[in-house]
């Protein structure tokens, strides 16, 4: 109940995969990255978890071959911008590579963000607080962001209209991030369900 109502959203090992359930110094690490950001921390979770097909794991490279790398799919650009690569990236622990991404959200305008923004800081910078009508890729999207790019991420398309916008981006994410624990029955005494 004082977690409840403190306004801070809990956080439960059982929505983590049980390798990260364990991770109590990864765990500690995006409580802390979330504090300082001003950002949920079940949000920064769900991102990290779409971004690593629910893995979380700090390695993971981008199926389709771009070089995207770690648990926010880290480019090799991008990494090159933070002072690090890829290649080192995908070496270190969840908890040292949570350096990189507090470095990388640090400057993107998130600050007491909600998690269609904390994703387009990573997919989309440009969208960050842009409304959810803003079309990312395909039809009606800025010069360069249609053809090749929309058919790279055509699986967010979920209407099958030709345009990809923010909010349907980060409906894929939202099936990440895990529903309000305390009202799950697994995380309820017997007696209350």
């Amino acid at each position: 109940i004082g977690l409840i109502s403190s306004g801070q959203e809990p956080v439960y090992r059982s929505s983590l995969p049980t390798n990260v359930a364990s991770d109590t110094a990864f765990q500690q690490e995006v409580s802390a990255v979330a504090g300082r950001l001003g950002i949920s921390e079940a949000d920064l979770y769900a991102v990290m978890s779409f971004e690593t097909g629910g893995t979380f794991d700090p390695g993971i490279r981008n199926a389709a071959g771009s070089g995207a790398t770690g648990l926010i799919q880290f480019m090799p650009s991008t990494a090159r911008g933070l002072g690090t690569t890829t290649e080192a990236l995908a070496g270190m622990s969840r908890v040292d590579q949570m350096k990189y991404v507090e470095k990388y959200l640090s400057n993107k305008g998130i600050r007491g963000g909600n998690l269609s923004d904390i994703y387009m800081s990573v997919l989309f910078p440009a969208a960050v607080g842009k409304p959810d009508s803003y079309v990312l890729f395909g039809r009606g999207a800025m010069s360069g962001y249609t053809g090749r790019a929309y058919d790279q991420n055509r699986g967010l398309d979920s209407n099958g209209d030709g345009s990809i916008t923010k909010a349907e981006a980060s409906a894929k994410v939202l099936r990440h991030r895990h529903p309000q624990p305390w009202r799950r029955p697994n995380n309820m005494r017997p007696e209350l369900q």
